[in-house]
């Protein structure tokens, strides 16, 4: 059985990013809750080399939004990486979802070895469709999520797996 790009990006990007507002929200609740400035929480990071809550957000919506898009041959919409709230980074993952749902299976099945360039800081990464989803995108994409995730925790957010994964 050949894989279903659509059914290993889309579905899997959507409901990881749907699971991140709920985070999201329980993390503006916690800061509601305690009279914590929002901000505090949206500018910590785990380590002084890492990026902020509010980076981690943006990365990941960028990382499915762009691997979506590059694989179908479309240009990803540019989001302006400018959100300083809870509500102002959820609307950005709901604008993603949404974004991601508009596209079809037929756009997307197929590309496994379509050729994909990312241009990075440091210069240009070519992968082929599959090992791009699979070895590139979706691991960047959980990872900023993780990070997301962990940062809440961190700060003391009672938040656990099952936020992560989701219903089943």
């Amino acid at each position: 059985m050949q894989i279903s790009m659509y059914r290993a990006s889309v579905p899997v990007f959507t409901r990881t990013l749907r699971n991140l507002a709920g985070i999201l929200r329980k993390g503006e609740g916690f800061a509601t809750a305690r009279k914590i400035d929002p901000g505090v929480l949206l500018n910590y990071r785990l380590a002084p080399d890492m990026f902020t809550l509010a980076r981690q957000v943006q990365i990941a919506t960028d990382m499915a939004k762009g691997c979506v898009s590059r694989l179908a041959g479309v240009d990803a919409p540019v989001f302006a990486d400018d959100e300083t709230t809870f509500d102002q980074l959820i609307a950005r993952i709901e604008r993603c979802v949404t974004y991601l749902e508009t596209f079809e299976p037929t756009q997307l099945d197929g590309t496994e070895q379509k050729s994909v360039t990312v241009r990075m800081r440091k210069g240009e990464l070519k992968f082929q469709g599959l090992p791009y989803l699979l070895e590139f995108a979706t691991p960047n994409v959980y990872f900023h999520c993780t990070t997301a995730y962990a940062i809440l925790r961190h700060c003391g957010v009672e938040i656990g797996k099952p936020d992560f994964i989701g219903p089943a």
